[in-house]
This record gives C-alpha cells, sequence and structure tokens, in this order.
C-alpha cells in the first residue's frame, strides 16, 4: 500500500525552475564577457572576437526572450531542461573553438551544464548530456583555434599532453557526474519519501478526527432537530387520532427523536469522559494492528506480560500505522507463523515481531530503512518477486521514531529462522506521548530475556 504513493504523489522538486538556469546563464554571460574582455583588449592577446563575443550575445538575447516569453516561476520538463542545457554545452564549445581547444584553462567548464543536470534531471538525460560534452571534448581536442598568445608565437600543446587533458576531462565529468547524482538521487529519495510519510500520517490523522467532526456536527445539529421534535409534539396534540394528518405528524416525530438519538452516539465517541475510546492499554492495541492481518494463513500469536501494571496509552495514529505496517510485512514474509510479543517494566516498553521466513538479506540488512530499500524478497508460486520499493518500511519506522520509539532489527539466531524487530519506547513516553526523542532502553536488545 505505502510503496504506491510515490507513484500517486507529484514531487515538484524534480524539475529545474526555468529561473534557475536563466540565472545561471547569465553568471556564465558575465565570466565569459570578462575573459574575452581581459584577453582580447587586455593583454591585447589576438582572437576572432566578433563570433565568440556574438556567441555570447545569442546567450544573453535567449536569456531575454526566455525571461519575457516565460514566467519565472515555471518549471521545466526533463526534455527541455536538456535541450538548454545541451546548448550551454554547445556555446562553451565554440568558443573554446575560437580560444585554443583545450589548451584553453577553461575547457574543465564542458562540465558545468552536465553537473547542473547530475543534481536535478534523470540519469537518462544526464548521461545524454555526458556524451556530448565527451564528443564535444573529443572535437576540440583535434580541431580548433590556436590559443590567444602573445605577439607572433603559436602555442601548440604536443600530442600526448592534449590526449591527457581529454582523458583528464572525461575522467573528472564521469567521476563528477556520478557522484554529484548519486548524492542528489539520495536526497530526491528522502524527500519524496518524507513527503509519502506526511501524506500517510496526514490520512491516518484524518481517520482519527473523525470522531470530533461527528461532535461538532452533533451540536450543530441539536438546536435545530429540537425544534423540529417540539413542533411536531405541539402539532400532533392538535390533530384528532382519526385524522389522516396525526400519523404523518407521528412519522415526523418519531424520525426527529432517532435523529436526536443518533447525534447523542455520534458525539459520545469523542468525549473525553470516554476514557475506554479515548485510551488503551498494551495489549488492546496489539489486538487492534494485529486484527486487520487475521485470515490470510498464517498463524498469528499475542502475548503481552511484564513486571508492574500494564501500559496504557493514548489511540494514536502513527504508533498503530507503524506497527501494522510492520505485522503486515511480517505476514507477508512468514511461513506459518508470526508471534507478536509486549513486555514492559517500570521504565521500558518493548514490542517484539518475530516471523518464521527467511530473515533479512544479510546485503541490506545494514541499509534497512532507508527509503526505497526493499528489505526482503516475497515468495510466491516458487518464484521470487520484488517486495516493493521499501518505501512503506522507511514510512513506518519515520512515523515510530517520532513518538520516541527505537527500532531494532535482526535475523533470529539459529536454529530459529525469520526476522526479528523489537520496538521500544520509555514508558513515560509511550502513555504520555510528550517525550519526542528516542533513547537506549534497557530491553532493547535484550533478546534472551523476552525472546522465549
Amino acid at each position: 500500500m505505502p510503496d504506491h504513493l510515490a507513484a500517486n504523489v507529484a514531487f515538484p522538486h524534480r524539475r529545474l525552475k526555468l529561473d534557475t538556469l536563466v540565472r545561471l546563464r547569465w553568471l556564465a554571460v558575465g565570466g565569459q564577457t570578462a575573459a574575452l574582455l581581459v584577453v582580447h583588449i587586455g593583454l591585447g592577446y589576438p582572437l576572432p572576437a566578433g563570433i565568440a563575443f556574438s556567441l555570447v550575445a545569442f546567450s544573453a538575447w535567449l536569456n531575454v526572450f526566455l525571461k519575457i516569453h516565460s514566467p519565472s516561476s515555471l518549471r521545466l520538463s526533463e526534455y527541455a531542461a536538456t535541450l538548454q542545457l545541451a546548448y550551454d554545452i554547445l556555446q562553451m564549445s565554440g568558443l573554446l573553438f575560437l580560444t585554443g581547444g583545450l589548451g584553453n584553462p577553461f575547457a574543465f567548464l564542458l562540465m558545468a551544464p552536465v553537473m547542473v543536470s547530475a543534481t536535478a534531471l534523470s540519469a537518462h538525460y544526464t548521461v545524454v548530456l555526458g556524451i556530448l560534452a565527451t564528443l564535444c571534448a573529443s572535437v576540440l581536442a583535434v580541431f580548433h583555434y590556436p590559443l590567444p598568445w602573445p605577439g607572433d608565437a603559436v602555442f601548440s600543446l604536443p600530442p600526448v599532453y592534449s590526449v591527457g587533458i581529454w582523458i583528464a576531462l572525461v575522467s573528472t565529468l564521469g567521476f563528477m557526474a556520478i557522484y554529484a547524482f548519486r548524492v542528489a538521487e539520495e536526497a530526491r529519495q528522502l524527500a519524496d519519501a518524507l513527503a509519502a510519510t506526511e501524506l500517510v500520517l496526514a490520512r491516518e490523522q484524518h481517520l482519527n478526527a473523525l470522531d470530533g467532526l461527528a461532535t461538532a456536527a452533533a451540536h450543530e445539529l441539536g438546536t435545530p432537530l429540537a425544534t423540529i421534535y417540539l413542533v411536531a409534539k405541539e402539532l400532533s396534540d392538535e390533530f384528532e387520532d382519526t385524522d389522516p394528518r396525526s400519523e404523518d405528524i407521528a412519522l415526523i416525530r418519531s424520525q426527529a427523536e432517532r435523529c436526536r438519538s443518533i447525534l447523542k452516539q455520534l458525539a459520545s465517541l469523542s468525549s473525553d469522559d470516554d476514557r475506554t475510546f479515548q485510551r488503551m492499554p498494551v495489549s488492546q492495541l496489539l489486538e487492534d494492528v494485529v486484527a486487520p492481518h487475521r485470515g490470510f494463513g498464517i498463524d498469528l500469536k499475542i502475548s503481552a506480560s511484564g513486571s508492574g501494571d500494564e501500559p496504557v496509552g493514548s489511540r494514536n495514529a502513527a504508533i498503530r500505522y507503524g506497527l501494522g505496517n510492520l505485522i503486515e510485512n511480517a505476514v507477508d514474509f512468514a511461513k506459518e507463523t508470526v508471534d507478536v510479543s509486549a513486555a514492559w517494566d517500570e521504565e521500558t516498553v518493548a514490542i517484539t515481531i518475530r516471523d518464521d521466513g527467511h530473515g533479512f538479506a544479510p546485503e541490506v540488512l545494514a541499509k534497512i530503512g532507508d527509503p526505497y530499500v526493499s528489505v526482503r524478497n516475497r515468495r510466491s508460486n516458487n518464484r521470487e518477486e520484488n517486495s516493493g520499493l521499501g518505501l512503506g518500511f522507511f514510512i513506518a519506522k519515520t512515523l515510530l521514531e517520532r513518538t520516541g520509539a527505537k527500532l531494532y532489527l535482526e535475523n533470529r539466531p539459529p536454529p530459529k529462522q525469520g526476522a526479528l524487530i523489537r520496538v521500544t519506547w520509555q514508558r513515560s513516553t509511550l502513555e504520555t506521548l510528550s517525550s519526542m526523542d528516542a533513547q537506549s532502553f534497557p530491553l532493547h536488545k535484550s533478546e534472551r530475556k523476552i525472546d522465549a
């Protein structure tokens, strides 16, 4: 269920703003103009200044056109952004062609558009721009005007050195693009997963708020309904029993009474005096989160024990959703049995979920809880299927940690099989939810104490 959220939610940060590219191009125009003026006028080096300044002016006019034609807040499609970055590569290549090719110290600026793509666009378009930059660098290594140099001397790089510059440029381009893309992709995944988490939590809180809406509706409808009931009662006294209209009045009166009874029940659902609804013991919490997952051919066992009185907490959407998601994951991968147990003492409450499946894959055990990490493989019809994006587990972990919980995951030690997930809270935090920072708890890793 949560793994499908990323496909259903639009994330605007995946698209570049037009204003971003325009500002970067203005920065390039300013730098290119300054470099040409210093080299040609300040130092007096000969170069085809007319064509070079024309290329810079074309970029400036392109910016002016884009600024007038489109609003600054416009977010470009990946294709449109790629076209603009491809133009920047070609324009820079034209300037380098006129000023010495790869012998120009500014040749490494060919990487700039590819870096922008790596941080904002998909891998496909970044590879396309990387190939374009590599082709341009290859052409510039062979074909170019001489590097501007004082006097009549002609600066010429040895072929071996030119090849070395080309290799260095392409290698740096590949490394920096991959590094920038991976860092940006992790940030994008985290932002997407957090957005989906907020969406899930908002939905859960919306459901929990329905009882408050029912109370508000009962309060608002109570006065007009009482008026209808009172008028119907008075009208019933004005008609004889044999009058056909008396039956209609009696019907109105009975239905108004029924509506009053229904509104009274709705108002009682979110009453602060109804402690049974507002708060629940840990054992009841386990029953609530386990109940939707029965009937799937897996034996779900529940146990609760500890020293002292049983902890009683408020109904919390984040806790119920997070635990429910972990139990759903265990049911999906269990062979026959899933054990859900609660243990507590005077300071700590721990809920442990064990299944008898294949456990967590060793290569991803250290990365569990990161967004878009599939934790295990689901077996169906004797074939392994991907278990999803791993977003559901990230959402559950995030929601539980926001309530002050701490999660511990491992594979059960031999001869037992399966995975073990333990969620722990400070008892005072669970009962009041006033402290939201996860801490180190005594029962957190005590497998021998509560894993019988």
